[in-house]
């Protein structure tokens, strides 16, 4: 019972229980130490890799704001190359793809999209980049590729954007009764999300309008004044 040994007893005890537990004892702390390195140094190397990608990155940035895209799109290669991991790299691509739109080169920014959809670790920015995806699709007049985009996964927080673009895509279809149906979903599921409700509000209006039969015309008034047969 150890709460009746006198203190040079436990003092004995506790000698003894190092000596036979000395190998262990030197091994666990030598393992210890080597963990806490390793995790120092791959602390320090993860932060020298985000502080080189975020480097790389604001030269593509600069290279940009020079019109220099050809200088862009070599950096943007070699950041993926170097920095496949960082997520500097979807956000290159993004970039990449918003400057192609801007110079209709639809081909090279759906690419670039692609590439962010199927190659994030972001799960919320690979929808972003499907519905981006989407929209570049439907400028290229490719509805139902479009379509097919939006629908192949659940679009969480983004559903009513989502709807949006897919009744876009059936508009442009010529399906405006499911275009209807589509902007008309995307208005119940706006709470809490970022889109443009006055456009769609528009676009629902109009179709509508589209929609609602034109009323009948009135019969002419019937004349008080006699014809000329009555006098």
């Amino acid at each position: 019972m150890d709460e009746f040994l006198s203190e040079q007893e436990q003092w004995e005890r506790l000698k003894a229980w190092i000596r036979s537990n000395a190998i262990w004892i030197i091994a666990g702390i030598a393992v210890g130490a080597g963990i806490l390195a390793g995790w120092r140094w791959w602390e320090a190397r993860t932060d020298r890799i985000a502080l080189e990608a975020g480097a790389k990155y604001q030269q593509i940035l600069e290279a940009l704001d020079r019109k220099d895209r050809a200088r862009a799109d070599t950096l943007t290669m070699e950041l993926e190359r170097d920095y496949k991991s960082s997520p500097y790299v979807d956000q290159a691509r993004l970039l990449q793809a918003r400057v192609a739109v801007e110079s209709n080169e639809l081909d090279k920014a759906a690419d670039a999209l692609r590439a962010v959809m199927e190659g994030t670790k972001d799960k919320q920015l690979a929808l972003v980049a499907r519905l981006r995806l989407a929209r570049v699709q439907l400028a290229q007049g490719k509805p139902d590729d479009a379509i097919r985009t939006l629908d192949a996964v659940d679009p969480g927080a983004f559903k009513a954007r989502y709807q949006v673009v897919r009744g876009d895509a059936l508009y442009a279809k010529g399906d405006k009764a499911g275009a209807l149906k589509a902007y008309q979903a995307a208005r119940e599921d706006a709470f809490g999300q970022s889109i443009d409700a006055e456009s769609l509000e528009l676009k629902i209006d109009d179709l509508l309008a589209e929609n609602t039969p034109a009323a009948p015309a009135a019969p002419p008034a019937a004349s008080t004044a006699k014809s000329p047969e009555a006098k």
